[in-house]
């Protein structure tokens, strides 16, 4: 599979499978309805043909009307809304100085080498004495169905001047700007991907064109997979 495979398209690519587990379990429902009507026919029949005939059998009103109308057929199910649950707006980022720490991880480790990153990253900003402004954000820059590449950002009130490098390999670059949909996660983070998967339903829906570049907002401390953490999700667009 191509290494640079967009992390929007990993989590269409799963709302799909489910999507389709779904679809083949409505139809093994469907098929075993109609083996059990089936086989309640047959036996049906068979009584019907030792049973000995009623005078009135013959009598053209004996058949219920009703088993021919159309509304008999039960209705099919509405499909569900692909962006129900999920809420969404219009954004435009601009870019901001920040401090940059670069990093990779697999997803089964991602809020422990997240979480890691941006207590490294803010303790570097912070022996620095550099001038926080904003929350912390991790920009998503290359995923594949395995892992992904990222830089946890902790926006600056200014650049410092010249070229800085801080400890721990946290250096002084610029956050993404550009047109993005803005979406909300609230909860533990190793429930964000149902988020995502509203989000990718989400764009499918709409037809959206999106690039290969997320940024995760952090409002509130990110301590790990199953701490309550507000995100602020920015999909960029193309």
């Amino acid at each position: 599979m191509d290494e640079e495979t967009g992390l929007i398209d990993r989590l269409r690519r799963h709302w799909q499978a489910l999507a389709i587990v779904a679809l083949l379990l409505a139809a093994a429902g469907i098929v075993a309805e109609r083996r059990l009507s089936s086989g309640g026919d047959e036996q049906a029949a068979e009584e019907a043909a030792t049973a000995p005939a009623s005078p009135d059998a013959a009598k053209p009103d004996a058949a219920k009307p009703d088993a021919a109308k159309p509304d008999a057929a039960k209705p099919e199910a509405a499909p569900p809304d692909a962006s129900a649950g999920v809420a969404s707006e219009t954004v435009m980022v601009d870019a901001r100085p920040a401090a940059v720490l670069k990093g990779q991880g697999k997803w089964e480790d991602a809020a422990k080498t997240l979480s890691g990153a941006i207590a490294k990253l803010n303790a570097s900003v912070r022996k620095a004495g550099l001038a926080v402004n904003g929350r912390t954000i991790a920009v998503f820059t290359k995923t594949d169905d395995t892992g992904f590449s990222f830089e946890a950002m902790a926006p600056l009130a200014a650049a410092p001047e010249g070229n800085v490098k801080l400890t721990d390999g946290v250096e002084i670059g610029a956050s993404p700007a550009g047109k993005a949909m803005k979406f909300q996660h609230r909860g533990a983070y190793d429930e964000i991907d149902a988020t995502y998967e509203a989000i990718a339903a989400y764009l499918d829906e709409k037809g959206l064109d999106t690039k290969d570049l997320i940024i995760e907002e952090y409002l509130s401390d990110f301590k790990g997979d199953d701490a309550e953490v507000n995100v602020d999700i920015y999909v960029f667009l193309k």
